[in-house]
């Protein structure tokens, strides 16, 4: 889900950063910190230039394509305590696991360098890389603030507003969403609002206070109102035949995109590479985004870079991955990948609040992330076991209610599937 974008134009203009303003403690001795990371960081460029002006360091960067295959093995290697990287990239859907196990862990705030301080991130990414005992165990890398992507050709055939301005009132509620859904339904002669249940639902559970687990990681499924009224919700619009059923990143969820199997989709930022890249050229112009998201704002993915309690060389990484995750590092990864930063200083840069995307019809994309991104609130607590239950309960219920099966018997299996993974 990183697109990789613009990078060699960029990589002089690194090495100038990285000599005027990069220099930090040098090695007194030789030695090789490992960074781990998966898909696309942005980081070849910039490690070059670290390892410049640190004379007897060698950074070695180790590069999972699949995050999937990535955070399986780091758990594994956790629970081993062995081949651990001295700096480990972990994803905000696997943040949790990794935070349960935080003893396993540096405290970046103990041992990073006294300069970083907690006001450098949004405060919502910040938080989210505390352990449940104040531990910080990760620093922010990119986020994924949450705006609403539609076919502009789409809506206008069903005479709804089709410029960002006059779509935000269209999306301002899931109230409002879902009605215009309705509406779009029965104008389109039964062409879809949107293209999964699953998508949808996980959006509105992450703007809960509080979502499938509570902090002492017991499920919240049977006393958590707020979760059954959005099951509720969804459920309905996917009666009105408002869900096209499909799977996001699956080859049935890429050909939705391609073929214009839906109007509407949920789009963090790095969404917007994704479309282009499965919607074909064939459809560039078509799509749209707007700084509005159904009940304020929301966050989609992201990253951290932690250092393993195991690393012998732990003060180095932690110096290493606060660099890395500095503001113009972040830019720069911006830059060459499309991760959106997380670094509140980032949000100012002419470069990112003129980003054009002329794929979405000119769009100011880093102005519209910006916007979006100061949205979120506090972040939800999200325990071991939430992302399991989001990926082998919840989406497959929603998959069968789209395939005709009854909502209310398709919580029951909900409430029992949770019961099986979290007591």
């Amino acid at each position: 889900m990183r697109k990789i974008r613009r990078r060699l134009a960029f990589a002089v203009a690194v090495v100038l950063l990285v000599l005027t303003g990069g220099c930090g403690p040098r090695a007194q001795e030789h030695i090789t910190l490992t960074v781990a990371t998966f898909g696309e960081f942005g980081y070849e460029d910039l490690i070059p230039g670290y390892e410049f002006t640190h004379p007897g360091l060698t950074i070695r960067q180790v590069r999972t394509e699949q995050g999937g295959p990535y955070h399986q093995d780091l758990l594994k290697k956790l629970q081993n305590g062995q081949d651990l990287a001295d700096v480990q990239a972990v994803e905000e859907g696997h943040l949790a696991d990794v935070l349960a196990q935080s003893a396993k862990f540096a405290d970046l705030a103990k041992i990073g360098p006294s300069d970083v301080k907690p006001g450098r991130w949004l405060e919502w990414k910040y938080e989210a890389g505390r352990s449940k005992d104040g531990k910080l165990v990760g620093y922010g890398t990119d986020i994924g603030p949450l705006a609403m992507c539609y076919r502009k050709d789409f809506l206008e055939a069903a005479q709804l507003p089709t410029d960002p301005g006059s779509v935000k009132t269209m999306f301002a509620t899931w109230d409002s969403y879902f009605k215009a859904g309705e509406k779009y339904v029965k104008r389109s002669h039964g062409k879809p609002w949107f293209d999964s249940a699953a998508q949808i639902f996980n959006a509105k559970v992450n703007q809960l206070p509080v979502g499938y687990l509570n902090r002492d990681d017991h499920s919240t499924l049977e006393t958590n109102t707020a979760l059954k009224d959005a099951w509720d919700q969804v459920s309905t619009a996917v009666k009105q035949g408002q869900s096209a059923g499909l799977t996001a990143f699956e080859d049935d969820g890429n050909n939705g995109l391609r073929l214009g199997g839906f109007a509407t989709k949920v789009c963090p930022a790095w969404m917007l590479g994704i479309i282009e890249q499965q919607a074909g050229i064939a459809n560039a112009g078509k799509w749209a985004i707007t700084d509005a998201f159904p009940d304020g704002g929301g966050n989609w993915g992201g990253s951290y870079l932690t250092v393993p309690a195991a690393s012998p060389h732990q003060k180095e990484a932690a110096t290493l991955a606060a660099w890395l995750t500095a503001p113009e590092q972040q830019l720069h990864a911006f830059r060459v990948s499309g991760n959106f930063p997380s670094q509140v200083e980032a949000f100012t840069s002419p470069d990112l609040l003129s980003e054009m995307n002329s794929y979405f019809g000119g769009a100011l994309s880093g102005q519209v992330f910006v916007a979006q991104a100061r949205k979120v609130g506090k972040p939800q607590y999200k325990g071991p076991g939430d992302g399991k239950i989001q990926e082998a309960v919840i989406a497959p219920a929603l998959k069968s209610v789209e395939q005709g099966a009854d909502p209310a018997a398709a919580w029951q299996q909900v409430l029992a599937g949770v019961h099986r993974l979290v007591p």
